[in-house]
């Protein structure tokens, strides 16, 4: 995936760190072989340089698949699956950097192989389609999809107390021996107005998306990795992070990137409708400001 792991357990009696350990890296190894699109041999970088037609996929790949078309009904296509051919293009994705801005063309032409609303699922025969083209992008909900399977072969395991942290994203369960919970602190856009906070992750989990983490600069202006796929475009909607905390980090993931791309008005609309715990910071002419939505504030209230 690009970034690191790490795991702090309270092992259950009799195992030692070398079967956690293993289990740990056979779940990481198996997604990554499912939905890495920098691996040319997982399931879906095969998928997208497949000829057009109906392709048969695995269970966990089709499964995965139809939360992410879920959440994209959802949420609008704030969360799209298909957003592969936009990423590659701004420089996001496998082929890596490229030298100059893309031209309108170039995102028209990207545009017409992209959106969660042409892709085709044919139930029967567990079968996506290929239209050509295509390029799925699973890497909004793959980390914390990978936390979440990796909490539970824990639990699985009998090390019902850990942390699990992947690329900056979190779920906690039961807690640090002595009882104290797991205590995180929640990463926060450079310059942020907000203060310092921390968590604590009881079955709970956080992700943060934020225009500072994978970005570039070109004609004095910062280009965000985050794609607003009805644009065909980075974001430029003055969301410089959200964070959001959730049950699962699979949602917290997906909530983070979403709220992200509707920006400083609908998004904290759409939190406050769906009680999801989001805090945003948003820049705007006079400075950063932050706007927590009411689930949030109940929470850091609860914890004052």
């Amino acid at each position: 995936m690009g970034t690191s792991w790490a795991v702090r357990l309270v092992p259950s009696p009799g195992l030692d760190r070398t079967v956690f350990q293993t289990a740990i890296e056979d779940e990481l190894a198996a997604i990554i072989a499912l939905f890495s699109h920098w691996d040319p041999a997982s399931e879906l970088a095969r998928f997208n340089t497949a000829p057009p037609g109906f392709w048969a996929v695995s269970e966990p790949f089709w499964d995965l698949l139809n939360r992410a078309m879920d959440l994209a009904d959802d949420t609008n296509g704030a969360v799209d699956p298909t957003l592969g051919a936009l990423v590659d293009l701004w420089g996001f994705g496998p082929p890596g950097p490229r030298p100059d801005l893309p031209s309108d063309d170039a995102i028209t032409a990207a545009l017409a192989v992209s959106g969660w609303g042409a892709l085709r699922l044919n139930r029967e025969a567990r079968a996506v389609q290929q239209p050509g083209g295509l390029k799925l992008d699973l890497s909004g909900i793959a980390k914390g999809h990978a936390i979440d399977q990796v909490s539970e072969r824990l639990t699985a395991l009998g090390a019902v107390h850990h942390l699990v942290e992947i690329g900056g994203e979190l779920r906690g369960a039961g807690v640090k021996p002595g009882g104290h919970p797991w205590w995180v602190e929640l990463r926060q856009a450079p310059g942020t107005p907000a203060p310092r906070t921390a968590a604590a992750l009881f079955d709970m989990a956080v992700a943060t998306s934020g225009d500072w983490v994978r970005r570039f600069e070109s004609g004095g202006r910062v280009y965000s990795h985050t794609i607003d796929g009805a644009a065909g475009r980075p974001i430029d909607n003055g969301v410089a992070s959200v964070t959001v905390l959730a049950d699962t980090a699979l949602y917290a993931d997906a909530m983070a990137t979403a709220l992200t791309v509707m920006g400083r008005y609908d998004g904290p609309a759409y939190a406050e409708a769906l009680n999801i715990a989001a805090a945003f910071v948003v820049r705007t002419e006079t400075g950063m400001v932050e706007i927590v939505s009411p689930a949030f504030a109940a929470m850091a209230a609860e914890g004052a």
